[in-house]
């Protein structure tokens, strides 16, 4: 077997074959766009750059077949709580069932890290943010939502039998988005609708910067200082508003108010890979046109969330549920299409923010992804 390194535009096409060869009996696997791919390794597109460095390999066969593939990345901003030592990232795993052939690849990207003068890493994790391609898939082996790592049961394994120990788990929920919800939500939902001065309502994408604004305001009340998550700009959630427009469903974005304040937020969208995977990775002139083809004509039953969160100020009062029940009067309704639903992960070291998502309504666990560490010094 031998190792080669990814130097150019030819070598990243070969990096994005080695999944597609992998995968090709699948039924689960959904290919991803070969721009997001891309997108990572590119300085021009990637901000990780500005602050880390990223390099690629491909494993082959003596008979020059592809049979695995490793990114090995430095990042001087990626940090958790409690680390005392450099912890560098590897992700992009893929290879083949094989001890030896995965052996190959992590101890490549370890000496590389070591080099780099790291003394852990972490992976399967992103070189840039954590909402895409963070984590490997240790329970729940179903469709990928849009970004989101896919793997076969047997990496699991290849990762423990090298030496990696679990670092965090990665809890993804979802509910059935047409089944009635539970009294108690209504119960609660009901206390907080008598109070004078409460409305909730769904975004209108004529007025994308006046509900930029309003969850740049809730998001740096809620968020913004904890984790290490920094405050959010209006024109960065602006930008953000306006790059998601093409796919957002005014019906499933919905923002609470107190006296007119923006006090929460619901923000989902539908699960792109329902579309994409109509596509086979590419995303041209031609291949959008049939995005905007299939987003006109099929049916995209499932939905995904994004945000969810309530000021301080209101925590723990039921403006949650009365969040969730404005919402469940327009989801629920047969003009929305939307029958399957799952939020994006949550950290099992955020045990409140895992309590809130539970206590939504009849929530189940639809996937795990884990989160390891490997420490060089072995001792």
């Amino acid at each position: 077997m031998q190792i080669l390194p990814v130097s150019d535009a030819a070598g990243g096409r070969r990096f994005i074959q080695v999944a597609v060869d992998l995968y090709r009996n699948d039924p689960h696997w959904i290919r991803p766009l070969d721009k997001d791919i891309n997108e990572v390794f590119d300085p021009a597109k990637n901000k990780a750059f500005r602050s880390g460095t990223v390099q690629r390999w491909i494993l082959q066969d003596d008979e020059g077949r592809p049979t695995g593939r490793i990114a090995a990345f430095t990042n001087k901003k990626y940090k958790n709580k409690g680390d005392d030592v450099p912890v560098g990232g590897i992700g992009f795993f893929e290879c083949i069932n094989n001890q030896e052939a995965a052996d190959m690849l992590l101890d490549n990207a370890r000496h590389w890290l070591l080099q780099q003068g790291m003394q852990a890493m972490d992976g399967p994790i992103n070189f840039g943010e954590r909402d895409r391609w963070w984590g490997m898939v240790t329970q729940g082996y179903q469709e990928p939502l849009y970004c989101m790592n896919y793997n076969p049961p047997y990496y699991k394994t290849l990762f423990e039998e090298y030496g990696f120990r679990p670092f965090y788990h990665q809890v993804c929920m979802g509910m059935h988005p047409k089944k009635l919800l539970q009294p108690k939500i209504w119960e609660r939902h009901d206390r907080i609708a008598q109070i004078p001065g409460f409305r909730a309502e769904h975004i209108r994408k004529n007025k994308l910067e006046k509900y930029a604004a309003d969850f740049t305001e809730v998001y740096n009340q809620a968020w913004a200082g904890h984790g290490g998550l920094k405050q959010l700009h209006k024109e960065q959630v602006v930008a953000m508003f306006r790059k998601m427009k093409p796919v957002m469903d005014e019906r499933i974005i919905w923002f609470v108010y107190h006296q007119d304040s923006p006090v929460g937020i619901f923000i989902n969208l539908p699960d792109l890979n329902q579309w994409f995977k109509e596509l086979n990775g590419k995303f041209g002139l031609l291949h959008k046109l049939y995005f905007l083809w299939l987003k006109a004509s099929k049916r995209n039953k499932r939905f995904t969330g994004l945000v969810f969160g309530i000021v301080p100020e209101w925590q723990g009062k039921g403006v949650d549920a009365y969040l969730i029940g404005e919402a469940a009067k327009v989801i629920q309704s047969d003009q929305v299409p939307y029958t399957e639903y799952e939020m994006q992960w949550i950290g099992d070291f955020n045990p409140k923010m895992i309590n809130i998502a539970e206590n939504l309504g009849e929530v189940f666990r639809t996937r795990e992804l884990t989160t390891y560490r490997y420490l060089f010094d072995r001792t």
